[in-house]
């Protein structure tokens, strides 16, 4: 490790040279009260920015142990802190000029989700701050006293005003953390109570529009019908009020753009924490709950499912089911199966994005179209038995039949954007009407074993050459596969594109690049043809959980990865046409 005054001397030195001279910096040096490490620097000034991270020891940062002992305590901390960077890095950028992106300072733009980022970790010893900054120049020529002025003059004050907790709003830190941990007290009451969310009273559900996560002002705030109300006591807010709702089968109907989809989003978000002033901060949703979709055009290789689809016409085994193509509701068999394989306990369904077929078929198709000539048995007939038989149960909306009221624990009626408590109504209706006509074969546990085979790089060989330019044969594996992300969206590895567009629960896109990795590790590591589905997500879960970002990375951690769910490895790797 070398002084600060070292790195002084040699900005000194190659300034004025040539661009590239800028690499000569890369290493890590000892400030007076954080280290800071170059990690990898831009080749141009108008190539990526540079990587860099500060590391900050405990008790020079001085926040309380208790602050950071428990994981749900110690993401929100990491999350306030990356938050509270940020906002200093605005103060200072482009102060720095130069061409290109001379003077930037960047770390990542956190959302209204309170998520595990690689942007800002805290270990036993220390706070890890990792950020890009754009070295300045003129032309391609080095400007080193602007560089010198980010690194010596801008940057210790951001991380003083950051990560020294006498210098922060105390009160602030102590709120990021006391709602964290009241955010898992509820989930642990959803375990122990046997439900599966909970919408606090007040709570505000509707987005400001559809490009902006922020809550819409002036929208009407939630309340809970009285039957399904319940007080929860908290160990920092004290007692508070709203609906839950119980395990089984709930029903969310009513008129058009009376609020039954905003719900669901409200609900289907609710899997991650809210920061204080989102409106969602106290909507919470059982962690493994997955919202369910069709995806026409998907790829599905070796699903068992003959739970839904069976003696299909071409008499192809729907028990070990692949096609590069499928229809809307051989997706979403196909979704239902691998979640359940994902240990999701929660569906979350909207009849307006599901594939009408998989959904149900009235009493005058069945008549019509004989059941020997169906091959698709419905959801409807399968989710009681998904509840009673597998534990998972669902919350769908639906607009447009009734047959759903017939299998519902619990209906709820949205009316103006207020739920109300149908239930006893319904059932008493229900009573005067003949119940839809199921027919479904008997239930059987879907086989949750499928082996992934090893990935063949060679078979996009072009001209009797691989991808790298190197010849057939050669070993290659020692090359990193080429990762580019696309947003939120889609990534692609060695140009193999990962469409995860209706993998709605992805909340942020560094999420996105975090599963690139994992999926890339995977392929280079783990998949040799003998691991199922599940063993290959047991060791990349395990691996992050024990080591962290570092083994799925190159020569260095990047700024820019957030951790995602269980759930959305298994999408990724599923999605994977590779």
């Amino acid at each position: 490790m070398k002084s600060s005054n070292e790195l002084r001397s040699m900005l000194r030195s190659v300034d004025h040279k040539s661009y590239p001279a800028y690499k000569s910096l890369a290493g890590i040096y000892q400030f007076p009260h954080f280290t800071l490490s170059i990690d990898h620097v831009q080749g141009d000034p108008f190539a990526s920015p540079s990587s860099l991270h500060v590391e900050v020891g405990n008790k020079t940062a001085g926040f309380p142990p208790a602050y950071y002992e428990k994981d749900c305590s110690r993401i929100a901390l990491q999350d306030h802190l990356t938050r509270q960077f940020a906002s200093q890095f605005e103060d200072y950028n482009f102060k720095a000029k130069g061409s290109g992106k001379s003077g930037l300072l960047s770390i990542t733009r956190c959302g209204q989700e309170v998520l595990e980022r690689s942007a800002c970790q805290i270990t036993d010893s220390k706070i890890i701050a990792r950020f890009h900054v754009g070295f300045p120049a003129f032309g391609r020529t080095i400007n080193a006293g602007e560089l010198e002025k980010i690194l010596f003059d801008f940057l210790p004050r951001c991380v003083e005003n950051s990560f020294f907790y006498q210098k922060l709003d105390k009160k602030k830190v102590e709120a990021a953390v006391f709602l964290a941990e009241d955010q898992e007290a509820i989930r642990r009451i959803l375990q122990e109570e046997k439900l599966v969310a909970f919408v606090a009273n007040g709570a505000v559900l509707p987005r400001k529009s559809g490009v902006s996560d922020l809550p819409m002002k002036g929208s009407v705030p939630f309340c809970s019908p009285a039957a399904m109300e319940r007080t929860f006591t908290l160990p920092h807010k004290g007692k508070i009020t709203g609906m839950a709702i119980p395990q089984g089968i709930t029903l969310i109907v009513g008129g058009g753009y009376h609020g039954k989809s905003t719900l669901l989003e409200a609900l289907q978000t609710g899997v991650y924490d809210h920061i204080a002033g989102d409106g969602r901060e106290y909507v919470i949703t059982d962690h493994t709950a997955v919202k369910l979709r069709a995806e026409d055009g998907r790829s599905i290789r070796s699903v068992d499912i003959s739970l839904f689809i069976n003696d299909l016409p071409n008499k192809k085994d729907t028990s070990s089911f692949s096609t590069p193509d499928a229809s809307g509701s051989t997706s979403q068999a196909a979704g239902v199966v691998e979640n359940m394989e994902a240990g999701s306990r929660l569906f979350l369904i909207d009849e307006d994005t599901s594939a009408t077929n998989f959904m149900l078929r009235d009493d005058f198709m069945q008549q019509v179209i004989s059941r020997e000539k169906e091959p698709i048995t419905p959801f409807l007939e399968r989710a009681r038995d998904l509840y009673e038989k597998e534990g998972i149960s669902t919350i769908l909306v639906a607009g447009s039949s009734g047959a759903f009221f017939y299998i519902a624990d619990k209906i709820l009626q949205m009316d103006c954007y207020r739920p109300m408590d149908i239930t006893d109504h319904v059932k008493k209706l229900c009573l005067e009407h003949a119940a839809p006509r199921t027919q479904a074969p008997g239930f059987r546990s879907p086989d949750q074993n499928r082996i992934l085979p090893p990935y063949d790089r060679s078979r996009k060989n072009r001209g009797g050459r691989d991808q790298r330019g190197g010849r057939p044969g050669n070993d290659s594996r020692h090359e990193h596969m080429k990762i580019k992300t696309f947003g939120r969206d889609s990534f692609s590895l060695d140009k193999e594109t990962v469409d995860l567009r209706y993998v709605e629960q992805l909340a942020d896109s560094e999420q996105t690049c975090a599963l690139a990795y994992l999926l890339r590790y995977s392929l280079e590591q783990i998949m040799d043809g003998r691991r199922t589905v599940r063993q290959v997500v047991r060791i990349l879960t395990d691996t992050l959980d024990q080591k962290g970002w570092e083994p799925f990375c190159s020569s260095y951690i990047p700024c820019g990865l957030a951790k995602p769910r269980i759930q959305e490895i298994y999408a990724c790797l599923n999605r994977f046409r590779g």
